[in-house]
């Protein structure tokens, strides 16, 4: 019989609360009463728009096993509840409870693009090696990583967190709670410029990932970084780490010896610690390659099968909002949509634009490019808006729709024969694109999760989906 992720005792225990009842068990946790299952703990978080304290009854119903709260609830049970001082502070120690309980060997993922995907990567090729946990989505910030780490069973062998911050002081406790034997940087870039002065403070917010990083253990860099520098030394001031490095410079122990970018794939080259590597990833664009070189290394490092992941990178899939393929239906024919709705960057869209220019359209189809504002730019967002435009159009854009004050810049920079659309938000542009696409289109669709849109996605789904029922109505 498989052992409950939580026993009551060990809840009340670990958060310093007080409960009624204490013979219950949980199997979940979960902060949104939406998604509360049966046996759940719910945390009754207080969040700048919403108080868990709120929903605790709903959460209750839908068959959660207890709630974390900080105060009862006008018409909830008490014996259902643990009292605690603070909820926030109560769900970072049972985080760390969870941290502490477990032998499973942790690797921490931060950098400013490319830390979902690979921490993604990580988490399906250790899971053919072992039990492994990881954070879903991109929960990495202050209620994401503790929520995260609260779910990780004490059987884990293996744990996969992704840490982020938009201000400096952030990324540092959360890599205090993972306390993680691998920390691994991406790559640095202009992100979340509106906080910092330079991606020189940038790369020190997410050097602050060194200060949890257990005694002894290893830092993983990219070399290719311009900020490798910059990182090495802040990781050196540690005194007890190791610091490993990849890339495609001669001195990176995960080193890239070659990359043949393919359409819709990568084939790879790759010495990893002394031991050539020849393998393929179903994923197309530079950026993944990169990524596939800090998996390697973070495999390694923690004592996985290098050979066996490279083998298994064979049915790793995008995750979804970063770089999916999807097939739609349109009116004339089915087109493709590149889904990287999720978020944005200048080094992002950059890379989205190299993908698209990859891409050979069939038939009479087009390549279409649907952006939205790339967010937290500071007083330059509208220049690095407009910069984008040679890269877009060294993709052999055919057309381009675009939402949002930033990326008007990006919009005006263009010639008119480009020019499909353009709207101050993101839904004003679906039905225009909705009666445009055809077959064999190819479309991007990026921005950041701010300028949503992902309401775009959803409509050329729907526009699909209706069109595929009435195909088969008609059969």
């Amino acid at each position: 019989m498989t052992a409950p992720l939580w026993t009551g005792k060990q809840i009340i225990e670990a958060t310093s609360g007080d409960c009624a009842q204490t013979d219950w068990i949980c199997n979940g946790v979960n902060i949104d009463n939406r998604v509360v299952e049966k046996d759940d703990l719910f945390i009754a978080i207080k969040g700048p728009n919403n108080d868990g304290h709120d929903y605790v009854k709903a959460a209750l119903e839908a068959g959660a096993s207890a709630a974390l709260v900080s105060h009862v609830p006008e018409g909830v049970d008490k014996d259902k509840l643990v009292l605690v001082e603070d909820t926030q502070t109560a769900m970072e120690k049972l985080g760390e409870a969870a941290r502490n309980r477990t032998d499973a060997r942790i690797i921490a993922v931060t950098g400013s693009v490319g830390k979902t995907g690979t921490k993604e990567a990580l988490a399906h090729l250790l899971s053919r090696q072992g039990k492994t946990h990881y954070s879903i989505g991109s929960f990495n910030n202050h209620w994401g990583v503790p929520l995260s780490l609260c779910r990780m069973p004490l059987e884990s062998e293996y744990g996969i967190f992704e840490l982020g911050m938009n201000h400096a002081g952030e990324l540092g406790p959360l890599s205090k709670m993972v306390r993680p034997d691998v920390a691994i940087i991406t790559i640095i870039a202009p992100a979340h410029m509106e906080f910092f002065e330079s991606t020189d403070d940038v790369a020190r917010a997410k050097a602050e990932i060194f200060e949890g990083v257990k005694e002894n253990g290893v830092v993983l860099l990219n070399a290719d970084d311009s900020h490798f520098p910059l990182l090495k030394g802040l990781a050196e001031t540690r005194g007890d780490l190791e610091i490993r490095y990849f890339g495609e410079n001669d001195l990176a122990h995960i080193r890239l010896n070659n990359a043949q970018l393919m359409p819709e794939s990568s084939i790879i080259d790759a010495t990893i610690f002394g031991q050539n590597h020849h393998f393929t990833i179903p994923l197309a664009g530079r950026h993944w390659v990169q990524n596939a070189l800090a998996v390697l290394g973070g495999i390694a490092l923690i004592g996985g099968d290098t050979g066996k992941a490279c083998a298994d990178f064979a049915d790793l899939a995008a995750p979804s909002g970063r770089g999916a393929l999807i097939d739609l239906e349109s009116p004339s024919g089915r087109y493709v949509v590149i889904d990287e709705s999720y978020n944005a960057s200048p080094v992002a869209m950059e890379a989205a634009f190299k993908v698209l220019a990859g891409k050979k359209v069939e038939g009479m189809g087009r390549k279409i490019a649907v952006l939205g504002d790339m967010r937290e730019l500071g007083e330059k967002s509208p220049e690095i808006h407009r910069n984008l435009a040679a890269g877009l159009l060294a993709s052999g854009v055919d057309l381009v729709y675009a939402s949002g004050p930033n990326m008007q810049h990006l919009y005006d920079a263009l010639p008119l024969p480009k020019k499909a659309s353009f709207a101050d938000k993101s839904d004003a542009l679906v039905g225009p694109l909705k009666q445009e696409v055809r077959a064999d289109d190819i479309v991007l669709i990026k921005g950041s999760l701010g300028s949503n849109m992902k309401v775009i996605l959803n409509g050329l789904v729907g526009q699909s989906d209706m069109l595929r029922k009435q195909s088969e109505g008609r059969a």
